[in-house]
């Protein structure tokens, strides 16, 4: 009888990487049980898509309602309500004391795209500048933007032109908050006029590049460099929103407001549908039928995001996230010194991160973080990697994971990392 991934090999791209071989057959929550029966506790979430955990009773009602309704119509042809409630949410919900306007569509590099699109035609301008290690997607633009060549840019030839990257500060790795600026200002100078700026993308909290916080100083400098140039300032919380930080946005954190926001994944908790709000005006820069897509804000996906929204708000999703966040590092901190590969753990909320060096050369080890993932995986816990070393876990559990899971995957994480060690 042929395997699961037999038959995956021979059907799919090997293109499509894979972080483990379990098959899904149904989840819960926090746990998920594959084909075989196996139980796992998830901290992957899809990344970072369910924060609500599989299957939150008041999401699968919603769609199931709204399935009883229609499916699809394209907003573009016959539009909708829920659309417009949602959009008047998140333009509520959004940072900065302003008026918004959003659009929807279906991914976060689409997002991206768009927010690009919207700069471009708001400015008049067409230089982007993003960060090393930051992570934007797999479309050529999204590729362009993104800090990280393997595996997102191997083998896809020329990226399109007029982007640019600066260093994103990370004093772990030696590059402070002064030398990111002299940098930019160096990029000025030397590689990009800022009259040509449209826009510069950061990720409030790296995702890929290994769960790094902007310091606030940082964000704040950003901020008056884009109000002295005339540049938008796009904040890319594909990843950190919804709770995941401590607050429905990680920008919330930040005494500024971007130009644009972009997100997607946990929008809909698992439902694909992805946003762009930003300033009302530079929203509709461009003309009529010069942003959408025939999927863009598919009714089951915003009948999920109505649901994802409410549960945010009536589960107090923004503090359990800073409570469980919390438990994780301080448990970690506890085997720190049994474990002396941990360098760091870090990450606001519940976007919590630790990275291993080796401890004879005090360089990053992606060996040991991975040997940590396989041994939690055999015990039952689904991890994963990130950092531009590959040396880090990120740690993205449903903020909704029971109290009894939540110590029990605590237990497996310790036991993994003192295991790897021997």
């Amino acid at each position: 009888m042929t395997s699961l991934t037999d038959r995956k090999n021979a059907a799919i791209s090997r293109g499509v990487g894979m972080t483990t071989q379990i098959y899904a057959d149904r989840a819960e929550n926090a746990e998920i049980w594959d084909k075989e029966g196996n139980r796992y506790i998830d901290f992957a979430s899809g990344i970072a898509v369910v924060n609500t955990g599989h299957r939150h009773p008041k999401v699968i009602a919603a769609v199931k309602a709204q399935l009883d309704r229609f499916t699809h119509t394209c907003h573009q042809v016959v539009p909708y309500e829920t659309y417009v409630h949602l959009a008047e949410r998140l333009n509520a919900l959004a940072p900065g004391d302003f008026a918004k306007k959003t659009i929807f569509v279906t991914t976060g590099a689409e997002a991206v795209e768009n927010a690009v699109k919207i700069a471009r035609a708001a400015t008049g301008r067409q230089a982007v500048i993003a960060f090393g290690g930051g992570f934007h997607g797999r479309t050529f633009m999204g590729m362009a933007l993104t800090g990280k060549v393997v595996p997102y840019k191997v083998g896809f030839g020329a990226m399109p032109g007029d982007v640019f990257h600066a260093p994103f500060p990370i004093e772990l790795h030696g590059v402070t908050v002064d030398q990111s600026l002299a940098a930019l200002k160096k990029l000025f100078a030397a590689d990009v006029d800022p009259g040509r700026v449209a826009a510069i993308i950061i990720e409030p909290v790296q995702g890929e590049g290994g769960f790094y916080p902007a310091p606030p100083t940082f964000m704040k400098a950003l901020r008056e460099i884009c109000d002295q140039h005339g540049i938008l300032l796009i904040a890319d919380e594909v990843q950190t929103g919804f709770a995941r930080t401590g607050k429905m946005f990680a920008m919330d954190h930040h005494e500024v407001a971007p130009d644009l926001m972009t997100m997607a994944k946990s929008l809909a908790g698992g439902f694909p549908l992805a946003a762009v709000t930003g300033r009302a005006e530079i929203m509709d820069a461009p003309a009529p039928g010069g942003l959408g897509g025939t999927y863009g804000g598919n009714p089951l996906g915003i009948a999920a995001a109505h649901a994802v929204l409410d549960v945010i708000a009536e589960e107090n999703l923004c503090e359990r996230a800073e409570l469980l966040g919390g438990r994780l590092k301080q448990r970690l901190a506890a085997i720190r010194e049994q474990a002396p590969e941990i360098v760091d753990i870090r990450g606001p909320g519940f976007m919590n991160a630790v990275e291993f060096n080796d401890v004879k050369t005090n360089l990053p080890s992606a060996d040991f973080a991975n040997k940590v993932r396989l041994i939690a995986l055999d015990k039952g816990l689904i991890l994963l990697t990130c950092g531009v070393h590959g040396n880090v876990i990120r740690f993205l559990a449903p903020i909704t994971i029971q109290d009894n899971v939540f110590a029990e995957a605590l237990d497996i994480l310790e036991a993994s990392i003192l295991e790897a060690r021997g």
